[in-house]
């Protein structure tokens, strides 16, 4: 491909790396290409965030296609990922360490099918308050880290389709596809309330954004030699 492509717009699907945030794969990018073409500046942005400790498809846009961000953005998004039943931490994930453990012995198969069950369709759902949503200005996890007690608003989401395999309990792993704004880190401590037990995710891969699927997805180490390699 030519270079200039990135300038006149072009789309990039990317498989994040656990520990990076959807901003340093931005960051990373947008350098490589800038670098490539020898320009000061060139747009670039992603549609839909994913948490550091998340993997799998980030869709970037790089120049005038970043226009198509807010569209993309409202595309619906499928994970696989594990929830573990029992324990939480702050963050509902393990960005935080655990600080309460929960029986699981009365979590049964079936009980396990009647939640997944009241999951499915549209629902209201709280955020996380180590989150980046935006409270007076700032996010919800600088007055979490802090210790600060806030109050988030509810969202409307819809979960399409929610699939769960309970051979390795504890250990709960899934597949589900939902509506844009839906936090998977949410879905998995009010699945373990609703078993009246804890839950906390401790693994999740986004599979899939609207029509982009993560098996044509590059590494980032694959994009940085696909934008060295292009044609001036």
């Amino acid at each position: 491909m030519k270079a200039t492509q990135f300038q006149e717009g072009h789309m990039l699907l990317i498989d994040k790396p656990k520990t990076w945030s959807s901003f340093d794969v931005v960051n990373k990018l947008r350098w490589q290409i800038k670098n490539k073409l020898k320009v000061k500046k060139i747009k670039v942005g992603h549609a839909g965030t994913l948490d550091p400790l998340a993997t799998g498809l980030l869709v970037l846009c790089t120049g005038k296609f970043t226009k198509k961000i807010e569209g993309l953005t409202a595309d619906h998004k499928t994970y696989t990922g594990t929830i573990l039943l029992g324990k939480t931490t702050p963050s509902y994930d393990l960005e935080t360490e655990f600080d309460v453990e929960f029986p699981t012995e009365h979590i049964t198969d079936t009980l396990i099918d009647e939640v997944r069950e009241s999951f499915m369709g549209k629902q209201l759902q709280t955020p996380p308050i180590f989150s980046a949503k935006q409270i007076d200005g700032k996010r919800a996890y600088e007055f979490a880290r802090k210790g600060e007690t806030v109050v988030l608003k509810q969202n409307q989401i819809e979960v399409f389709d929610f699939t769960l395999d309970t051979s390795a309990l504890p250990e709960l792993h899934f597949s589900i596809k939902c509506s844009k704004g839906t936090y998977i880190r949410s879905i998995a401590a009010d699945f373990g309330k609703a078993l009246k037990s804890g839950g906390t995710l401790i693994e999740l891969r986004r599979t899939a954004s609207g029509d982009f699927d993560i098996k044509d997805a590059l590494t980032v180490e694959e994009a940085i030699k696909m934008i060295q390699e292009s044609e001036i």
